[in-house]
């Protein structure tokens, strides 16, 4: 079992987070500590449509690897939800969005779309999909919701609930231009295969903490996916080999 679920630097899903929440230096510049390469990969036929419709309809036993960070915020727990699109391509994807540079915080980094849960929403579904819709405008119509993973409680007392859904490829997106400044898609059989997961350690306001990262080459340009979003990911990983 990891140290991360009390050791991890959480990266915000979605909805303001307070501005005196200090931020980390640059991750990559974090010591490597190791990669799971000796973990397999979620085999193809596991990442199917139906395989994972089936996972979620009768889930294993299992248990998630990711669930604290070490908490450096007295801000009260919060209520939140993102959306884990699976992009239903030829080969799967997970779509992710990157933040505007002029956020107060956490900005340029990759998240899921997603946030705060409303007074009105019914639902960690119904938050999930509403921020998503506001974020990236995906339309709930172009969603197949397959359920959700363990809370994931971020060091500023976000109680976070990943939705996970599978995602019409033909979904016309819009992103909102102040929050969102990229959206992009990583393969699934990429983010499922430890190989890809590396684990790194900083001393961060005097305390060491460790996180999980899965820096993915877009081209030219590489797409650093750390923190709680990544940690998600290992649960979801998690979920799916078990």
């Amino acid at each position: 079992m990891s140290s991360l679920p009390d050791t991890a630097i959480p990266v915000p899903t979605g909805g303001p987070v307070p501005a005196a929440v200090p931020s980390i230096a640059d991750p990559r510049m974090a010591q490597l500590i190791g990669k799971d390469s000796h973990l397999p990969a979620v085999p193809p036929e596991a990442r199917t449509p139906e395989a994972l419709r089936q996972r979620f309809a009768l889930p294993p036993q299992w248990a998630p690897e990711v669930v604290r960070e070490k908490r450096f915020s007295d801000r009260q727990p919060t209520d939140a939800a993102v959306l884990v699109p699976i992009v239903l391509r030829p080969e799967p994807t997970v779509l992710l969005t990157e933040r505007t540079a002029h956020l107060s915080t956490h900005s340029g980094q990759v998240a899921f779309p997603g946030g705060k849960r409303d007074p009105e929403d019914a639902s960690a579904q119904a938050t999930a999909l509403r921020e998503a819709h506001e974020e990236v405008g995906l339309a709930a119509s172009d969603v197949q919701v397959l359920g959700t993973l363990p809370i994931y409680i971020t060091g500023t007392a976000f109680l976070i609930t990943p939705v996970v859904a599978l995602v019409d490829p033909r979904a016309h997106l819009n992103p909102n231009p102040y929050e969102v400044a990229d959206v992009f898609e990583v393969p699934l059989a990429f983010l499922l295969d430890p190989a890809n997961h590396e684990r790194h350690s900083m001393v961060w306001n005097g305390v060491p903490r460790e996180w999980f990262a899965m820096p993915y080459q877009d081209g030219d340009r590489q797409r650093y996916i750390w923190g709680a979003t990544a940690g998600m990911l290992r649960n979801l990983y998690r979920f799916l080999s078990a």
